[in-house]
């Protein structure tokens, strides 16, 4: 069998995706014969048929639904030789480390700027980080809350309390101290593209095992606490972060049950690259000397 091309690889998802060849076409800048003659001779080199075609219908066959999720391994795969490959050739080749904006952007900055190496920051969005070490985009990122990444190496570089954030005048602000079962039934902010255990986590009911109640979705501390402010939800975030945003109209109470907010480094377990271990080094040594939030914040 003669070898696939990554172009044909490249034209079969955009049938795939469209299940019309003139829209795929388009979509490719190409003229529809072409594209069906690929297809064809695709069909040829792989001995199967990857589409169920008639006049008015395309529709992937039981092979073409095995490419189509191979097929996006294997560009993902390409496309991420092509970015390390790029990146490798820079003169000096700069680490790039991805982080959320926030307070973690701030402490990355500083552990960068104690650091030798050329640090280049990339700030990235709630659960961006892993797929952009997967991919070649980031070769180290600043991680909150870590779970199960099995295919990165994780090195937590502190834990610290997480305390409940409540609009100015809400039920539960006359209280001195908080437990997780008081989020029950309570919207709390929803993030984008969270995992089941991301929502339980950050509305408290990984240590109730109730359901989460979902709030207004935000993407960055100064959305949550604008929700919170509004009254639109209560929320659970790191001592840190209410140290740094203390306002009028938002109240912090400690949460005695809640689970403590880690904050660590991930990298490609496969990594071999020695500016990684370096920046570890200098980021443990960083988080080692930096003074720790106190649990109950003013507010």
């Amino acid at each position: 069998m003669d070898d696939v091309e990554v172009r044909e690889l490249r034209y079969f998802r955009a049938v795939a995706e469209e299940l019309n060849f003139s829209r795929a076409a388009e979509r490719l800048g190409m003229a529809q014969p072409p594209l069906s003659r690929a297809i064809r001779l695709l069909e040829r080199r792989l001995g199967a048929q990857l589409f169920e075609r008639t006049s008015r219908h395309v529709a992937l066959t039981p092979a073409g639904e095995v490419l189509f999720t191979e097929s996006a391994k294997a560009l993902d795969a390409v496309a991420t030789a092509v970015r390390r490959t790029r990146r490798a050739a820079q003169q000096p080749p700069a680490l790039v480390v991805t982080v959320r904006p926030g307070v973690a952007a701030g402490l990355l900055r500083r552990i960068a700027d104690g650091h030798p190496d050329p640090v280049e920051i990339r700030i990235s969005g709630f659960g961006e980080q892993p797929a952009m070490l997967r991919d070649g985009r980031a070769d180290v990122a600043l991680l909150g809350c870590p779970g199960d990444h099995g295919d990165l190496d994780v090195e937590v570089l502190f834990t610290e309390p997480r305390v409940a954030a409540l609009p100015s005048g809400h039920e539960l602000a006359g209280r001195s101290a908080l437990s997780c079962a008081d989020f029950a039934g309570r919207p709390t902010p929803s993030w984008p593209e969270a995992s089941a255990a991301d929502r339980a986590y950050w509305s408290g009911q990984d240590a109730t095992g109730g359901p989460v109640t979902p709030g207004p979705q935000v993407h960055d501390s100064a959305e949550l606490l604008q929700a919170v402010a509004r009254g639109q939800a209560i929320a659970l975030l790191p001592a840190s972060v209410a140290e740094c945003d203390q306002r009028a109209d938002v109240v912090y109470r400690p949460v005695v049950d809640a689970t403590r907010y880690a904050l660590a480094l991930a990298w490609p377990a496969a990594a071999r690259d020695l500016r990684i271990a370096r920046f570890v080094r200098t980021a443990i040594e960083f988080s080692e000397a930096r003074p720790r939030p106190s649990a109950v914040p003013a507010g």
